[in-house]
């Protein structure tokens, strides 16, 4: 089975995916009349499963909002000893380093995964873990808060497959790394 390990986020341009209050609904500050998702249910179509922090979890569980995942969520926690009672059967626990975690989600029958939460997504890359990154980029300066990309022990090359542009101004680039 090919396994693919991907990232769909939207950043501000100046690249935080949350401001400085670890807030996020700056992410709608261009009118979406027609609701338009970006290309995220084609994306979720995709993939077998979600790998994602504890905090990027407790942020969804913090939505008002029904659950919004309909395929099985793992998340990484070191403190979390067990999943609240509202989640178990949606969401799952798992610990280890990020290979023993992957092997353990592997073993279940999950490949594609999409792997989310800025210190996920940074400690993957930190493994050359992700395959490919789909980023949407918010016509917004933030000034600072929680960065997608932080320091690197090596060069991770990657190539741009595909642009489209969303509401007129709302550019998404797909990148997949080269090997």
């Amino acid at each position: 089975m090919n396994k693919k390990n991907s990232v769909f986020i939207a950043t501000s341009l100046d690249g935080y995916i949350a401001d400085k209050n670890g807030e996020i609904d700056w992410l709608h500050s261009i009118p979406n009349p027609n609701n338009d998702d970006m290309g995220y249910v084609e994306f979720t179509n995709g993939i077998d499963a979600l790998v994602m922090g504890r905090t990027t979890f407790e942020t969804v569980c913090g939505f008002d909002i029904d659950w919004p995942y309909n395929k099985p969520v793992f998340v990484l926690s070191n403190t979390l000893k067990e999943m609240p009672e509202s989640h178990k059967g949606k969401a799952f626990l798992v610990k280890g380093t990020l290979t023993e975690i992957l092997e353990q989600i592997y073993k279940k029958g999950y490949y594609r995964l999409y792997i989310d939460g800025g210190t996920t997504i940074r400690n993957f890359l930190k493994a050359d873990l992700i395959d490919e990154m789909l980023i949407t980029t918010i016509p917004i300066l933030l000034g600072g808060g929680s960065p997608l990309f932080s320091e690197l022990p090596k060069e991770l090359k990657f190539e741009l497959v595909k642009t489209k542009t969303f509401l007129n101004q709302v550019p998404q680039n797909h990148y997949k790394r080269k090997r």
